[in-house]
């Protein structure tokens, strides 16, 4: 009889392939497409990038990495995408409270900043917002305000990614003294920062009402020929359409579309408050984005944003903390997270509007839209900017859980936010910023108080 030598052997397993870093949690929200949330799920990094998303088990089965970080009672998501802020203006939070926008406006701050904004009074408070936002699980902010490459140089020394508008308004302002100057410098700065993997350089006309048509006009052809975005407040409030009306017959929308504004590139407006169905198709044609800033319109009684209607015409409204100087006061975007929800709900008596699942994508996904990032950053998904934050779930408010989502809306806090990444390196680590100089930077935010005191008292 023939034998038949049966050899058998055990083939080597694959070797695992080589990441950065590992970072698992007891929940992965990726605010993708599937709209799934996985228990027990891990994040594989290399460079700047997302490799994987998956459960904790299939990602280190098939992934090594020399930096893991596991938090079982935690929920691991995209970082926050703050639509419109003024970041250096926390420099005067609490300054003025409790007023109408244009009393706060031209008695308060356009004298408080004339007085006081310098490029260095500008660092100072870039660096005091991005240690507040980070500190809340912000890792994009889009900003509006002066001597903006030293916003840019400050936020990429703190590991935020930033779009950030250098102003351009119709009185002399404290970098430039003419919106032409202002206009030729934003020009350099967005050559210098342009293809950064941090920093979007943009242009920021401040509003219809403080910047001439043909400026106007000037600021769209300088954005279309360099490529970079353009930011502006729009319709914030009634007395802003009102305006308009009175003087030319059309809306704030109307108009800057008469001026063929929002053709060529990407255009974000902050607010939307006072849009008509004409306007929001017309920003829904012209796809526009839009900036929602629930603290700020409720706080200076600029109105309730119909944002409800405006998702669904197919805009995309992401959400925004405003300045931190007073028409906000803090740059914890999980508070507009809640706000928003209930606003639209109160104002529309309807408890079905805008749900926590919207919340949440209005402040990652839609928000990265809005800026035309979508493609970068926004979601957790293979190719993506690895831009994450960790939330613990350590505290009573956030137990028990029986939605994700409701939880992030309705209960957990900016201060739950334990461990940031931005563009694949952490930046926070266990609360403790690694970035910044926290004890340095409220010590001089303190001595600015004082110095912004004794500016005002002595022009009395």
């Amino acid at each position: 009889m023939l034998k038949i030598l049966v050899l058998s052997f055990v083939l080597p397993l694959a070797a695992a392939e080589r990441v950065d870093a590992i970072w698992s949690a007891g929940f992965v929200v990726p605010v993708d497409p599937s709209g799934r949330v996985i228990e027990n799920g891990a994040v594989a990094v290399k460079g700047e990038r997302i490799v994987a998303v998956g459960t904790r088990a299939e990602i280190h089965a098939k992934y090594s990495a020399k930096t893991k970080l596991d938090k079982p009672n935690a929920i691991l998501m995209p970082g926050f995408i703050d639509t419109h802020t003024h970041a250096a203006m926390v420099l005067f939070r609490g300054i003025a409270d409790d007023m109408k926008l244009q009393d706060w406006l031209q008695n308060f701050i356009f004298p408080a900043e004339a007085r006081n904004v310098n490029e260095e009074f500008v660092r100072w408070g870039t660096r005091l917002a991005c240690l507040e936002m980070v500190l809340s699980g912000t890792t994009t902010y889009t900003d509006m305000y002066y001597f903006e490459d030293a916003v840019a140089e400050e936020t990429k020394a703190a590991g935020l990614r930033g779009v950030l508008g250098q102003t351009i308004i119709g009185f002399p302002a404290p970098d430039h003294k003419t919106p032409a100057a202002a206009l030729a410098a934003a020009e350099k700065y967005i050559a210098r920062f342009k293809n950064d993997p941090l920093i979007v350089p943009a242009v920021a006309p401040h509003a219809i009402y403080t910047v001439a048509d043909d400026v106007l006009r000037q600021t769209r052809a300088l954005a279309n020929r360099t490529g970079a975005p353009v930011l502006i407040h729009l319709s914030e409030t009634r007395r802003e359409n009102d305006d308009e009306m009175k003087k030319r017959g059309k809306s704030p929308t109307q108009i800057l579309d008469g001026l063929g504004f929002f053709e060529g590139g990407r255009t974000l407006g902050a607010h939307g408050v006072w849009l008509d169905d004409a306007d929001i198709a017309t920003l829904a044609k012209r796809k526009v984005g839009l900036a929602h800033c629930p603290s700020s319109n409720m706080k200076l009684a600029s109105g309730a944003a119909r944002v409800v209607d405006i998702l669904a015409a197919g805009i995309d409204m992401g959400l925004g903390t405003d300045g931190f100087a007073g028409s906000n006061n803090d740059a914890m975007l999980m508070e507009e997270m809640d706000l928003a929800a209930k606003l639209q709900k109160v104002t529309r008596l309807d408890a079905t509007a805008l749900n926590a699942k919207q919340i949440v994508e209005m402040a990652t996904i839609t928000g990265a839209r809005a800026l035309g990032l979508d493609r970068e950053i926004g979601s957790l998904e293979p190719g993506k900017r690895a831009d994450m934050i960790i939330i613990s779930l350590d505290e009573p408010r956030a137990t028990p859980m029986y939605n994700v989502y409701s939880q992030l809306v309705y209960a957990l806090k900016g201060s739950d936010v334990r461990d940031v990444m931005v563009n694949g390196r952490q930046i926070v680590k266990d609360r403790r910023v690694l970035t910044l100089n926290q004890a340095a930077i409220v010590a001089k935010a303190k001595e600015y108080k004082q110095r912004v005191l004794a500016s005002l008292k002595e022009k009395q």
